[in-house]
C-alpha cells in the first residue's frame, strides 16, 4: 500500500501528506519555496507572536510573505492571550489557507510568557484559546502540541480530544515532551493512541530523517501524515526521496555536488532578493547544513562566516564545490 496520499485538512486539500514543519529561523520565505520544489504537500511559516501581531510589529508582520509561493500554506501563530490570539487569527486567516497554533514550542523565551508547550500545562486555558481562535478565524484551525510538559504531565491524547471537541480540523503530535526538548527519541506509542482517540486527521512528527523513517512512523502509528522538521535541514529534497521510497521501496539518489551547488545558489538568491544582503548572515546556518559531512567542510564553514556580500559569498562556494 502506498501511505503518500492526498490530506483533506478542513475544506483544503493538499497534494500529498508530507509537511514542512514551521521553524522558527528556518523556514522562512526562499526555505518554503525549495522544499514545495521537491514535494512538499503543505509548507508552513515560521511561527509568529500574536502580541507582536497585536502590537502591528512589522519584522512579525513581514515572517507571514507568502509571494509568489504555490498554495496552500499554513500560517503559525502563538501566544497566550486571548485579545491578541483573537487579532492574529482574524489578521492571518486572511491570507492563510490554513491557520496553526502552537503548543509545542519548548523554546524557553516562548515558554517564560505562558505561550508554547507551557499551556500543556493549563489545559482550561488551552482550551479556552482553542475555542477564540477558532471563533476568528475565516480558514481551517490546526493545533501542534508535544506529548506533554514533562514525564508526569503527558496529555496529548487529553488535549486532541480538547481541540476536535473544539472544532479543530487536525493536529500534529511532536513525541517528546517540553522537558525532553531535542534529545532521545521521539515516541511513536503517544501519536498512535492520539490518532485511535480522535476522528480528525492526525499528523505524526520527530525523528523522521528518510524513507524508512517515515514509513516506520507512518506503519506503527496509522497517522493520516507526517511533518518534517530538522530532517530538512540541508536536505530539502528529503520530501521527494520519502515519495520516491513509499511508493517505489527504493532509495534515491543523494543529489550530486553539482545538484547542491545549484539548490545552494537558489537559496541564496532568493533570499538576497527578499531581505538584501543582510541575508546572508541568516543563511549560513543552512549552507552548513547543506555542506555537512562533505571534505574539509569545517575549514569551509570557518572561511565564509565573516562574508557579508552576496558575490563573494557564491564565489567562496564555488570554489569549494570545484575542490570537491
Amino acid at each position: 500500500m502506498s501511505y503518500i496520499k492526498k490530506l483533506k485538512i478542513g475544506n483544503v486539500e493538499l497534494e500529498n501528506n508530507l509537511i514542512l514543519a514551521p521553524m522558527a529561523g528556518v523556514t522562512n520565505r526562499p526555505f518554503r519555496i525549495i522544499c514545495k520544489e521537491y514535494g512538499a504537500g503543505m509548507v508552513c511559516t515560521e511561527m509568529a507572536s500574536a502580541r507582536a501581531m497585536f502590537h502591528n510589529d512589522l519584522k512579525t508582520k513581514r515572517l507571514l510573505n507568502t509571494d509568489g509561493e504555490k498554495r496552500p500554506i499554513s500560517m503559525q501563530i502563538f501566544g497566550s492571550d486571548e485579545e491578541s490570539m483573537a487579532y492574529a487569527a482574524e489578521h492571518v486567516s486572511q491570507n492563510a489557507d490554513i491557520l496553526d497554533i502552537n503548543m509545542g514550542c519548548p523554546a524557553p523565551k516562548v515558554v517564560k510568557n505562558g505561550d508554547g508547550s507551557k499551556l500543556l500545562l493549563d489545559l482550561e486555558k488551552a482550551e479556552s484559546i482553542l475555542k477564540t481562535v477558532m471563533a476568528h478565524s475565516k480558514v481551517p484551525v490546526t493545533l501542534k502540541i508535544r506529548k506533554g510538559w514533562d514525564k508526569e504531565n503527558i496529555v496529548a491524547v487529553e488535549i486532541a480530544k480538547i481541540a476536535e471537541a473544539a472544532g479543530i480540523s487536525a493536529i500534529t503530535v511532536h513525541g517528546r515532551t517540553r522537558s525532553e526538548f531535542y534529545t532521545g527519541k521521539a515516541d511513536l506509542d503517544i501519536i498512535k493512541q492520539v490518532k485511535e482517540n480522535v476522528h480528525i486527521p492526525v499528523i505524526g512528527n520527530g525523528d523522521v530523517v528518510d524513507g524508512e523513517s517515515a514509513k516506520r512512523m507512518f506503519e506503527y502509528t496509522g497517522v493520516d501524515g507526517i511533518m518534517i522538521g530538522r530532517g530538512t535541514f540541508g536536505k530539502p529534497w528529503i520530501f521527494k526521496e520519502i515519495i520516491e521510497y513509499l511508493e517505489t521501496g527504493k532509495k534515491m539518489d543523494e543529489p550530486t555536488n553539482d545538484e547542491k551547488l545549484k539548490i545552494i545558489e537558489k537559496h541564496i538568491d532568493l533570499a538576497v532578493e527578499e531581505k538584501g544582503e543582510i541575508a546572508i548572515k541568516e543563511l549560513r546556518k543552512h549552507i552548513a547544513w547543506y555542506t555537512k559531512n562533505l571534505k574539509n567542510s569545517s575549514e569551509f564553514r570557518n572561511s565564509i562566516n565573516k562574508i557579508e556580500t552576496k558575490e563573494e559569498l557564491i564565489l567562496k562556494i564555488e570554489e569549494y564545490f570545484k575542490s570537491l
